[in-house]
């Protein structure tokens, strides 16, 4: 056969691949239409500062262009927004060229998705790497340039290849040295790339939102939001007011300086001056990356200052980096684990009000159910009529939902760009949807509306109930909302003076409590006829019910629902009068000056005491409780004027149990750390107390001198 009569098995390959990844139409259209999406989203997100598109949206976005380009190669172009870092370069600050690429990530959702990226460094003869473990800080990245220890430029990220100066307000951010620090072991670079982000604190951002609302501005949706207009501005003395922090995360360029690891570089970085993470943790397997993962992904509010939206693993071994390399986009040597987002695009349907134990009518919003921070939603509260017009939230926008842990679902607000044209302002109904009672303020100067028919409010009554065996009163387990409920409608109780009333005959009137009963069955669990058995449920309700009546005084006032008194205020005026006979013989002044609780309480006591059905709840529960504490005389008062604060995980010990080991020794159980701050105990996992306590000086004990503590007082730490 001659070389003509050869077949032309290349243009035979590309033909065949040709025919495999051509894109139909309808494919190239979608590709079109998402792609245009995520680029208005990054615009809006890092040019205009005003989101349309929530982390979870927009994360579903680029994973449909990735899918759709990995089934049709040919539209993975240059200009694709899977190719791109970042968004686009604003025009108001200068635009500079990094000297070397900042990658972005690329994420996995699952541990599967994780266990998959760990399989291809197998692949890649890296069968057991050290992996490196780090927060990811939900904030802003950055680029400092140093040139012989010298800060001279500040960049954000932008495209990637391109970003805005921003040095003056880099500047502005304390944790950020202006000359870097060198020693034997680590002289300072000639030249040296430092990647980090940039945040807000959580406790500096709600500061700040308070600000701009008195300001008559519109308030961030986030911290990281703020943190990114923060840093965007144009007069570096708003940037300085603005509480910024930075953690590094990396390095780029450099010249002076080679690591052979990350965690080497993480050491270099610190020593330098340059602010690092405490939390950063080389490990040896897979195994120990989901641990790391689960436990911060645990303490995800409290582990550090700021927030987090996952864990960041990579290969420690910089060698091992180089020698994977990157796509055109991320490295493979690295990789994003993201926790549920908290933050989400809903739909809200209606905005509705319902009414708590004290009478207040609070407005919350019925949305679409969507799936936030791992569980779905389908409430969220809007706090009151102000925060709605505040807000200008209305039925049928778009809204950005929050939920934080064990937070209630909050509304954030509005997606503005994306309202649907004359869409209406909400009003706040009148009337009591409960028990049509005109709505009020109770007192002149309130913020909230309030239905005043305390006594008869059905609404009011349930909720009362229902509080009654909530963890900070009675803790009652077995009397939830659907129990109280279930109480009332049967008329087994009235209101919360009859729970403690409550016994077999009362409960088997209850449906919800009683079942057919076993053949031949007989004794005190069955009805008088024959018809109905108690549950089990209901003989453990019985039980517990038994069990709260020998609760302490200051429980016995939480669960009272007296206005504004809390576990705190609670704790302190059962600490100082022992009795609710002490506490109702008390005048108002007496009350103001008992420590944490002041004059807003005490009014709300001596109001709520002289009600005449108040009165009479007392009355009945006084039958069961002796409504006094007993001073345990065994217990010594160690503690006697010492104000101690707790933190974190501690293994003997419940939150709890922590303030009753304080409070019975005669201390006072603080929430945060201050100058006045005798100790602060610290845990696992503790937040930013112990930071704080550090700042100031307070002496900071483990769980082991706490216990000395409690049986010595300070001369056991001696």
């Amino acid at each position: 056969m001659s070389a003509t009569d050869q077949p032309d098995l290349a243009r035979d390959d590309v033909a065949d691949a040709a025919a495999v990844t051509a894109a139909p139409p309808e494919v190239r259209e979608r590709h079109r239409e998402v792609s245009e999406q995520v680029e208005d989203a990054r615009w809006r997100y890092y040019v205009l500062d005003t989101p349309t598109l929530s982390d979870a949206d927009f994360d579903t976005r680029l994973r449909e262009l990735e899918a759709l380009e990995d089934d049709y190669p040919e539209l993975r172009t240059p200009d694709s927004p899977t190719q791109k870092v970042g968004g686009a370069v604003s025009t108001e600050f200068t635009a500079v060229d990094h000297l070397q690429r900042m990658e972005s990530l690329d994420n996995a959702f699952s541990y599967d998705e994780l266990e998959g990226w760990y399989a291809r460094l197998a692949r890649e003869g890296l069968e057991t790497p050290d992996l490196l473990c780090e927060l990811k800080v939900d904030g802003l990245a950055i680029n400092l340039l140093y040139e012989r220890g010298r800060l001279v430029r500040g960049l954000t990220r932008g495209d990637g290849r391109t970003g805005e100066d921003v040095t003056p307000n880099v500047k502005t951010i304390d944790s950020v040295p202006h000359r870097l620090t060198g020693t034997d072991e680590f002289p300072v670079p000639e030249l040296l790339e430092v990647r980090g982000e940039v945040f807000l604190p959580v406790e500096a951002f709600e500061r700040l939102n308070v600000t701009m609302t008195e300001a008559g501005r519109p308030a961030f949706a986030n911290p990281r939001n703020a943190a990114a207009g923060s840093l965007r501005q144009k007069d570096p003395r708003v940037t300085a007011s603005r509480d910024l922090g930075m953690v590094c995360h990396g390095i780029g360029e450099r010249r002076g300086f080679e690591p052979k690891a990350q965690s080497h570089a993480y050491e270099a970085l610190a020593t330098w001056g340059l602010p690092t993470s405490d939390q950063v943790r080389v490990v040896g397997t897979l195994t120990e990356v989901e641990a790391y993962i689960e436990n911060a992904g645990e303490h995800r509010h409290s582990i550090v200052p700021y927030e987090i939206d996952g864990v960041v693993v990579k290969v420690d071994d910089v060698s091992l980096q180089r020698r994977m390399g990157s796509t055109s986009r991320a490295p493979r040597w690295a990789i994003a684990f993201k926790y549920p987002p908290e933050e989400v695009n809903a739909r809200l349907l209606a905005i509705e009000v319902q009414v708590g134990r004290t009478g207040r009518v609070s407005p919350f919003g019925r949305m679409e159910p969507t799936r936030v921070a791992g569980s779905t939603v389908e409430k969220a509260t809007l706090h009151n009529a102000h925060e709605v017009r505040r807000k200008d939230v209305r039925p049928g926008d778009t809204v950005i939902l929050r939920k934080a842990g064990d937070v209630i679902p909050e509304i954030v607000g509005p997606v503005l760009a994306l309202r649907p044209e004359g869409l209406a302002e909400w009003v706040m109904p009148t009337e009591c949807p409960a028990c049509g009672t005109t709505l009020a303020q109770q007192k002149e100067g309130d913020r909230d509306l309030r239905c005043l028919n305390h006594e008869a409010c059905p609404a009011q009554v349930r909720e009362r109930v229902f509080h009654v065996a909530g963890r900070g009163a009675f803790d009652i387990e077995g009397l939830g909302y659907e129990a109280a409920s279930a109480l009332l409608a049967s008329g087994a109780i009235t209101n919360e003076g009859d729970v403690f009333d409550l016994d077999e005959a009362r409960l088997l009137t209850t449906p919800l409590f009683t079942r057919a009963p076993k053949k031949g069955e007989e004794g005190t669990h069955v009805s008088p006829d024959g018809s109905r058995a108690l549950t089990a449920n209901g003989q453990k309700l019985l039980a517990n019910l038994d069990k709260a009546t020998g609760a302490a005084l200051w429980r016995v006032l939480v669960a009272l629902s007296i206005r504004h008194v809390g576990p705190t205020a609670a704790r302190a005026l059962a600490q100082e009068f022992g009795s609710w006979q002490a506490i109702a013989a008390a005048t108002e002044e007496e009350l103001a000056a008992t420590e944490g609780v002041g004059p807003t309480i005490a009014a709300a006591v001596v109001e709520w005491r002289e009600v005449p059905w108040h009165q009479e709840i007392v009355a009945k529960w006084s039958g069961h409780l002796p409504l006094a504490d007993e001073r345990d005389e065994s217990v010594p008062r160690t503690l006697e004027g010492l104000t101690i604060v707790a933190t974190g995980s501690l293994q003997g010990y419940t939150r709890d149990s922590v303030k009753e080991a304080i409070i019975t020794r005669g201390g006072k159980a603080a929430g945060s750390v201050s100058k006045k701050t005798d100790y602060v105990v610290v845990g696992e996992n503790a937040g930013s107390k112990a930071e704080k306590a550090e700042q100031l000086g307070v002496p900071v004990l483990d769980e082991e001198q706490f216990t000395r503590l409690l049986e010595q007082g300070p001369a056991g730490l001696s």
